[in-house]
């Protein structure tokens, strides 16, 4: 892979740290997925769609803290609003969710 950037173009991605505050199955997706309501503090509640579902129970994910974009355009999924784009490590089918290594304010930037 050879898409070299400038830090100008990465400047433009808004990362921030959320808490996953609900989750709920989203059946009508095209792939298994959740629901999720993130909290970024002062920059409001958002929603996203994640394919998580084969690592993580509902029950792991509330009050998890994970990293989002939240600066790209929303996308409809079925009969749901995508707010923001959680982020994660692909491997295989399976997605690892990025977070903090340590509890920060909802709504901190990452750089």
């Amino acid at each position: 892979m050879n898409n070299t950037i400038s830090f100008e173009d990465f400047s433009k991605v808004d990362l921030r740290v959320g808490t996953v505050i609900k989750v709920n199955d989203f059946p009508e997706a095209k792939h298994l997925a959740y629901q999720l309501i993130i909290d970024f503090g002062g920059l409001g509640i958002r929603k996203s769609s994640a394919q998580i579902t084969t690592l993580y129970s509902k029950q792991d994910l509330l009050n998890k803290q994970i990293i989002a974009v939240i600066n790209f355009p929303k996308k409809q999924i079925a009969k749901f609003m995508s707010e923001c784009l959680v982020l994660g490590a692909v491997y295989g089918k399976d997605v690892k969710l990025l977070n903090p290594e340590n509890r920060v304010e909802n709504g901190t930037p990452v750089s």
